[in-house]
């Protein structure tokens, strides 16, 4: 692969006095004397092997900090450190000539920054990676041969029957209301309701329809977080890292029969922005207290038969519906003692029970709780109400995304 280093120039300060490195007294010196001496390598190129061990050197301390006591305990500054040795990495990565295997750890490394790190020298990852990203697409265009694969095209996506939906249970339908229509009937009162035509303007329906083909053009090489498991009640429930075209191979078009896989991700519109350009904020969201940047953009991936357990969030929520169509069980909050929560703090906002499969004998309640259902179509927005218990099973390969206000 030809030189890259020109191109990462670009998006670094220009000289090494203008990359600052102040940290509080939290980091120890003989840190920041490992980072002073990781820059100094960078601007004078002392070698790659060099500039890498340096930098894992600071990635590996401050590893072990953010994973010491819980995330929400981690003082920034140590997040900082790690972006800062994820930096080093890249650039010592990258200078010279350059492989595609390098290219890809080097996006990794800046993958890992945006999730674990914080933001340094005016997101200086998210551009690096950016680099990174178009030097291999245009590497790849120019020597790979395209590859025809018809199963690909015609792969058979698991499809799970949809209910019955019980015409008197059924969540109502509303075309475009106003504000002040939605505002009166349903946030006020907190009424579930799908609210039609009020995405159909998304790049992702529209310039950018969302698929399989379309996210391992814009995201293929990108490490992203997995729940691996139909649901993360299980006891078998985990979480890993991979890219998201291991991602669709293992648990969308099941390689290796893998079992269930699900991208629920929190940071994805922000790691990969351009996704975030394909969606719009709802309107109706300006009706909250909060600021547009306190809105959290959630994005839900994966096969059939994944199921979100019977749950409720802290927030307002508009779940839409981009690919695919999802069965959704909705429960006020008036119903809460039928549900059987869970006793644990770690998993009060969660029911007990298997709603489509309810053990009677420990749960004879729940048989007597009234709620709402609904088969959430692509174009489709679901208002979930502050603290409204829901239950959600994709029926087939589903790309969600949910909108958190308060």
């Amino acid at each position: 692969m030809a030189q890259v280093w020109p191109d990462i120039l670009t998006v670094l300060p220009v000289s090494e006095a203008e990359l600052n490195l102040n940290f509080s007294e939290k980091i120890d010196l003989s840190l920041v004397d490992i980072l002073k001496q990781a820059r100094n390598q960078l601007y004078h190129k002392n070698g790659t092997r060099d500039g890498v061990e340096t930098a894992q050197i600071v990635l590996d301390f401050s590893w072990e900090k953010l994973n010491t006591g819980t995330w929400r305990d981690v003082a920034k500054e140590w997040r900082r450190v790690y972006s800062y040795g994820c930096l080093f990495k890249v650039t010592a990565l990258c200078c010279g000539e350059v492989s595609q295997l390098k290219i890809d750890e080097a996006i990794k490394t800046c993958d890992m920054g945006l999730l674990m790190g914080a933001s340094i020298l005016d997101d200086v990852l998210q551009k690096l990676v950016r680099v990174l990203q178009n030097k291999a697409k245009a590497w790849q265009s120019k020597h790979t041969e395209p590859i025809v694969e018809p199963e690909r095209k015609k792969f058979k996506t698991e499809c799970d029957p949809a209910p019955m939906i019980n015409p008197a249970k059924a969540v109502p339908r509303i075309y475009c209301p106003s504000l002040e229509q939605f505002r009166t009937e349903f946030l006020d009162p907190l009424r579930p309701v799908i609210l039609e035509g009020v995405i159909d303007h998304w790049p992702a329906f529209k310039e950018h329809p969302w698929s399989i083909d379309y996210l391992r053009t814009v995201a293929g090489c990108r490490t992203v977080p997995v729940e691996v498991g139909s649901r993360y009640t299980d006891e078998a429930w985990s979480q890993t890292l991979i890219t998201v075209s291991e991602f669709i191979e293992h648990y969308i078009l099941g390689k290796g029969n893998t079992g269930k896989g699900y991208l629920a991700q929190h940071q994805l519109f922000d790691q990969i922005p351009e996704l975030k350009e394909d969606i719009r904020i709802p309107d109706y969201c300006c009706l909250g207290e909060g600021e547009e940047d306190d809105i959290t953009i959630n994005a839900w991936f994966g096969p059939g038969g994944t199921v979100s357990p019977l749950h409720q969030d802290p927030q307002q929520n508009f779940l839409a519906q981009v690919v695919g169509r999802k069965y959704i069980r909705l429960y006020s909050t008036e119903e809460t003692e039928r549900l059987y929560p869970h006793q644990s703090q770690l998993l009060h906002n969660t029911s007990q029970v298997d709603v489509e499969s309810p053990d009677a004998t420990r749960f004879p309640d729940f048989l007597k709780a009234s709620y709402q259902e609904c088969v959430l179509q692509p174009g489709d927005v679901l208002f979930i109400p502050l603290k409204h218990w829901h239950y959600v099973r994709s029926l087939e390969l589903s790309f969600s995304v949910s909108f958190w206000w308060a």
